[in-house]
């Protein structure tokens, strides 16, 4: 699997999924000159917020690599033409343009950039759901596995041609550009579901006896954020603490839910109910470090989610002690087996 370190230092990694544009979309909104297809130096830079400076330092270190990704800069008639095709007012003797390839080529070129790094780790979880799609190697595996075999061309076709037909069309389109998202974001729904249904009757197939934690992950992702709440506070009193009292909402000073445990020590807990693909970054841990141990003084610290945490985020974790109970570990949580910190 390629990690981060290795897509910002080789650019034939970053050249290999530099078409997967739509993760820009995923992470926060791009805004997008009049022709619908280019932004500016000044964009690209509150996009990423930095200043312009950082973007053209960039840009002077990676021109070349960065044109052949449609960054340019425009000049005399060329620039007039623009102008006047855009409807921009603009005295500048020349303008940068950037298309998506090339914002998403700076999103992996930009170290200090927390939008940056929350694009790097969407694509690179991206990358790797598009890698490890199982295609089918004509293996005989009896007539249990069709439906198996089934969806993993579908999911291939899917992730292979027609969500990169969509990215180009996205690309080249101005008018239905929206129109085309929206589409194309569907079909990568279903190319998920397809994922996770393949990876489920795999797990079945070589699983040894039943699946202890069977339903309780679709359960919970389909609680709202509330419900997640709640749904912590009833495993704290579980396993015996007391004082147990959900914040969730403004005014909730940073934790969701406060408790003490059996032996006397207070928690509080933080409580985010994200899409699997959609991990904790390490900015959110940053803050409920301020909020759990400086604000309230907390002798134990949860950080409760259903999905991952980035490495830098398990870091910050391990640094400050706090505990990270991810999807698994929530999982098991959830079907009786109780945290070791709260023990």
């Amino acid at each position: 699997m390629i990690n981060e370190a290795a897509l910002l230092e080789s650019r034939s990694l970053r050249d290999g999924v530099v078409d997967r544009t739509h993760v820009i979309d995923k992470v926060k909104t791009l805004s997008l000159l009049p022709d619908g297809m280019h932004v500016t130096t000044a964009m690209v830079a509150a996009y990423f917020e930095v200043t312009e400076t950082v973007i053209r330092a960039m840009v002077f270190d990676h021109r070349e690599e960065l044109e052949s990704n449609g960054y340019r800069v425009l000049t005399g008639s060329e620039l007039s033409y623009f102008k006047q095709l855009s409807g921009i007012q603009s005295r500048t003797a020349s303008l940068a343009l950037f298309p998506r390839r090339a914002v998403l080529n700076v999103a992996m070129l930009l170290r200090d950039s927390e939008v940056a790094r929350q694009v790097r780790t969407y694509l690179l979880d991206v990358e790797y759901m598009a890698r490890t799609q199982p295609v089918d190697n004509s293996v005989h595996r009896g007539p249990d596995s069709l439906d198996d075999r089934i969806d993993r061309r579908i999911t291939h076709i899917l992730g292979k041609t027609i969500v990169p037909m969509f990215n180009a069309l996205i690309e080249a389109s101005g008018e239905h550009r929206k129109e085309l998202i929206s589409l194309r974001d569907d079909v990568e729904k279903v190319e998920r579901k397809l994922c996770n249904h393949h990876q489920r009757l795999r797990h079945l197939e070589h699983a040894q006896g039943p699946r202890p934690y069977t339903g309780i992950m679709a359960s919970i992702d389909a609680m709202n954020w509330r419900d997640f709440e709640h749904h912590v506070a009833a495993l704290l009193r579980r396993d015996g603490c007391t004082d147990v009292v959900v914040h969730g909402g403004r005014g909730d000073r940073g934790v969701d839910v406060t408790a003490v445990t059996a032996d006397g020590r207070s928690i509080v807990v933080q409580c985010k109910s994200f899409a699997p693909y959609r991990p904790v970054w390490s900015g959110q841990l940053q803050k409920f470090l301020g909020a759990s141990f400086v604000q309230h003084g907390a002798d134990v610290a949860l950080f409760v989610a259903t999905t991952s945490f980035t490495p830098d985020a398990r870091a910050i974790a391990e640094t400050h002690g706090i505990t990270p109970v991810d999807r698994a570990h929530l999982e098991k949580w959830s079907a009786g087996v109780p945290l070791p910190i709260l023990r």
